[in-house]
């Protein structure tokens, strides 16, 4: 972590609000969730912000879990070193990341290296987590595991067929995100100059 110190003002009332944001039981289903994907191998942090992000801190975990969704010998992330060299822990971190956008998680969903790091915002930390959690359910590939009713499926499509006969109809309303001139009349109007005349 950075060695930062306190903020005053407001970085310290914009900080506060981000860190309302984070949630406490989502935490604890995404840590059983990855200690499930990854194997049940991976101890399980004491509940808390601060060793959530710790657990994560190093990008170990993210890049075995990332791994983990992928069949053997097709892992985004071939080696994962044991290090304490902060580089190399941010490198894996942003390993994760890419892989996590390769596979399909949307980019506004992923948060940025800092965010785990330092601790800034882990709740996008989390968010990121269940959208990856939610596209490997969607999927529905046989990777994911853990409980189905810890994620949201992602919406597929809604694909919609319309008729020439349909189309040609469409053209003829007039939506009303253009407005509407219905109850509009100039009764009551005066033009610019009126009130200079009449003194």
């Amino acid at each position: 972590m950075a060695n930062r110190g306190p903020s005053y003002g407001l970085s310290r009332e914009v900080q506060e609000k981000i860190e309302q944001k984070y949630d406490p039981e989502l935490e604890s289903r995404l840590v059983d969730w990855i200690v499930t994907q990854c194997g049940g191998n991976i101890e399980k942090p004491q509940p808390g912000r601060q060793n959530f992000q710790i657990w994560l801190m190093d990008g170990t975990i993210l890049c075995r879990l990332i791994n983990s969704l992928y069949p053997r010998g097709k892992e985004p992330i071939k080696k994962i070193p044991e290090t304490q060299m902060a580089f190399k822990q941010m490198e894996k971190i942003s390993q994760f990341l890419q892989a996590a956008e390769a596979y399909g998680v949307i980019t506004t969903d992923i948060f940025q290296t800092v965010d785990l790091w330092e601790g800034k915002d882990m709740a996008a930390v989390q968010r990121t987590l269940m959208a990856l959690g939610g596209v490997a359910l969607t999927k529905d590939d046989g990777l994911y595991r853990g409980n189905r009713d810890w994620f949201h499926r992602k919406s597929q499509g809604n694909r919609r067929e319309f008729s020439e006969e349909q189309l040609r109809q469409g053209q003829n309303l007039i939506g009303l995100q253009m407005g509407s001139n219905r109850g509009a009349s100039q009764a009551g109007m005066t033009g610019y100059g009126m009130h200079r005349q009449i003194m």
